[in-house]
């Protein structure tokens, strides 16, 4: 990160691009400052947050369930299989007038954008784990008449943790792409609208702190389901 920042530094300092359209560290720097210190970027902020938090919370709710029932269930397995790779191989954005069309502009939409950006690798991901899990685990709990819901919480969801947190790490990069995609599209506020709109108006120091927040967002999200690996599952790498 250091070696980008003092690259992008010379090469505007040294004339290789042209700052009033590429800004600098320091200029970028600077109009953060002062965006933060009017007030300017804490609304965006705060509404992408909003969007992302019932956005992950809606997936992680429903994804994780959905995950070990397909991947236990053959039958269900089979159903979905193809429904699910079709969903996540096709472009999300292509549905957004319809999504339109139904939802609306408001927050209904944009919330579902990021569930159908996060959700799709989140089951993905537990479903392989259940597939994959161990078959002395399934023969244990056979034996011992281990009914099917305490299966699921007590065997398949901490054998298969590794398998989730990859995919909250993946859920939670895509639903931050989906929601920057559903605010250029279905939204006028939102740190993607603003980046959309200091760009237009060619204000880069502002549209390069608004990208640069975003990014340390995700890298903030990211560390976070790192720890969290570290934790709970640092049992796996020895496995």
């Amino acid at each position: 990160m250091v070696v980008v920042l003092v690259c992008w530094q010379l090469s505007t300092a040294l004339g290789i691009v042209d700052v009033n359209f590429s800004s600098n560290p320091v200029r970028t720097f600077n109009a953060g400052v002062e965006l933060f210190s009017t007030g300017a970027m804490w609304k965006p902020l705060g509404v992408t947050g909003y969007e992302l938090l019932w956005g992950l919370g809606i997936t992680f709710l429903a994804g994780i369930p959905i995950g070990l029932v397909l991947g236990r269930s053959r039958v269900l397995f089979d159903m979905t299989e193809p429904i699910v790779n079709v969903l996540y191989s096709v472009p999300y954005v292509m549905f957004l007038p319809i999504i339109i069309f139904w939802f609306g502009l408001e927050n209904t939409s944009r919330v579902i954008v990021i569930v159908w950006a996060a959700i799709l690798p989140l089951i993905i991901n537990i479903t392989a784990g259940v597939r994959n899990l161990n078959n002395d685990y399934s023969r244990v709990a056979t034996v011992f008449c281990t009914p099917k819901l305490k299966f699921f919480y007590a065997i398949a969801l901490p054998a298969t943790l590794p398998y989730i947190l990859a995919g909250v790490r993946l859920a939670v990069g895509r639903g931050l792409v989906g929601a920057i995609v559903a605010e250029l599209f279905l939204a006028s506020e939102g740190l993607g609208y603003f980046v959309q709109t200091q760009t237009a108006n060619f204000n880069i120091d502002s549209a390069m702190a608004g990208i640069v927040l975003l990014a340390a967002i995700a890298l903030l999200l990211n560390g976070a389901v790192r720890l969290i690996e570290r934790r709970f599952v640092h049992w796996a790498g020895a496995q």
